[in-house]
């Protein structure tokens, strides 16, 4: 494998995808980020098991195929600390080379056999949205969610969809934030179920890596997992287990009922002026 990459590039790809893999494991590959590079294109993987990510690296010119280990710690240092503008990485062997125009790295290279598969998108049937408004869900949402509690359905946000409109809904039990917009099935896309509650560690992760805000992004839902693709990454993730609260409960259902229509930034000011 022999790669030549702009380096500044790769830090941001690599810190994206490295926040999946855990920092103790009783897999220590998993550990690491697994570098594959093929078909003129090099792709940066991590997992857990319950959320994995693959994540093509922009600026990287491909002499040789192949694949390698990535050390999560000491690799992500040799990025940041380097003043380098480019790097050339090569597997020879048992290691892996880091060369740069005034600095050269030598690390072990683990077998890359032993990292686990990690899911590719190859759903004909999904739904599909714009990237700028599904990340723009994930903000007004995922603050209210709440990851300490022990009822593990309030650290995720709850997905429902109805002709064409995809509610999200977050709450910790004492607040809670809900915003929909349009999502348009593909096919005969898999229907949300009751217990369709998305990780809010999953979803910081897919606001962190999605960076094309004007692409349209796909999403295949699954028995227990859910799977997202953009034009450079996918994401996998477990769905989170447990009842979630019922919440179209706390919204008055009353005829007849007022809404005000206010602007935004005079009432946000009133607020937090109101709170000294």
């Amino acid at each position: 494998m022999k790669i030549t990459c702009n380096r500044e590039q790769l830090l941001h790809s690599f810190q994206a995808v490295a926040a999946v893999a855990p920092s103790r494991s009783p897999k220590p590959i998993l550990q690491n980020v697994k570098l594959e590079v093929a078909d003129g294109a090099a792709t940066l993987l991590a997992t857990d098991l319950e959320v994995a990510i693959r994540h093509q690296a922009p600026g990287v010119e491909v002499e040789a195929p192949g694949a390698a280990i990535l050390p999560t710690a000491r690799f992500a240092s040799i990025l940041r600390e380097s003043s380098d503008e480019t790097f050339r990485l090569e597997v020879d062997g048992q290691h892996l080379r880091v060369l740069g125009e005034r600095s050269q790295f030598n690390l072990t290279a683990e077998n890359p056999a032993e990292f686990p598969s990690v899911a590719t998108f190859d759903e004909q049937a999904y739904y599909e949205t714009s990237a700028r408004w599904l990340k723009e869900l994930i903000r007004r949402t995922i603050f209210a969610t709440d990851n300490e509690s022990s009822r593990y359905a309030l650290g995720g946000v709850k997905m429902e969809w109805d002709d064409g409109k995809l509610s999200a809904v977050g709450t910790d039990g004492r607040r809670l934030a809900k915003m929909e917009g349009p999502l348009q099935a593909v096919g005969e896309a898999s229907p949300f179920g009751d217990s369709t509650i998305v990780p809010s560690r999953s979803l910081q992760l897919i606001d962190r890596v999605i960076n094309e805000d004007d692409a349209e992004v796909q999403l295949a839902v699954r028995q227990n997992e859910v799977l997202l693709k953009s034009p450079r990454s996918v994401i996998y993730t477990r769905l989170l287990e447990g009842r979630f609260p019922r919440w179209r409960d706390v919204f008055p259902q009353r005829t007849g009922s007022v809404k005000i229509e206010l602007p935004v930034a005079p009432f946000y000011a009133a607020v937090r002026q109101a709170a000294i």
